[in-house]
């Protein structure tokens, strides 16, 4: 846990101009201690110990205003900017190096709990303050999703999504390799 906390401190060190030391990202970021709760309570969810998960999940939420269900699952370096707000759903998966800004949405559609409800959000994505992704869509790697956009659909590799509902401003084109 230690080697986890020192390795999102230097993940929140290179993302965040404001933090001036490890010992500052660590001491003071509210994204890193809400990801520690997480870790905490994701162990307690995956073990069957749903009401200790819960109650840990929801201190979490009190202390640090994001609010992450112990049942989502969350790779590593993910940065959470200023944090107030941020939603991550039960069956939302995020992949490795995201960046989430304030009152971003990770929300489920459905009442189905068997299934998959909630966004997965592909390695290197990130998504601008207070947008909304709802359902069991994908955002691509290394996406971008604008400030304030709802996203209903898939959202491509390498693109840009902004508006409401959002649709695709930029997309990279495909690189092509010819042997010869």
């Amino acid at each position: 846990m230690i080697q986890f906390i020192i390795n999102l401190g230097k993940v929140i060190l290179e993302k965040d101009p404001a933090t001036r030391s490890l010992t500052e990202a660590i001491l003071f970021s509210p994204g890193l201690k809400a990801q520690v709760y997480h870790r905490l309570a994701h162990h307690l969810y995956n073990n069957g110990h749903f009401f200790f998960a819960r109650l840990l999940s929801h201190r979490s939420r009190r202390e640090t205003g994001i609010e992450i269900h112990p049942g989502a699952v969350i790779g590593r370096g993910l940065f959470i900017d200023h944090g107030m707000g941020v939603v991550i759903g039960q069956t939302a998966i995020v992949g490795n190096d995201v960046t989430l800004f304030h009152g971003v949405t990770l929300g489920g559609v459905g009442g189905d709990q068997k299934a998959k409800r909630h966004p997965t959000v592909e390695d290197g994505a990130m998504i601008g303050a207070g947008a909304k992704i709802l359902g069991n869509v994908t955002i691509g790697k290394e996406a971008k999703i604008g400030a304030n956009a709802v996203v209903l659909k898939d959202v491509p590799a390498y693109s840009t999504a902004v508006g409401v509902p959002a649709r695709i401003i930029k997309e990279k084109e495909k690189a092509y390799l010819y042997v010869i």
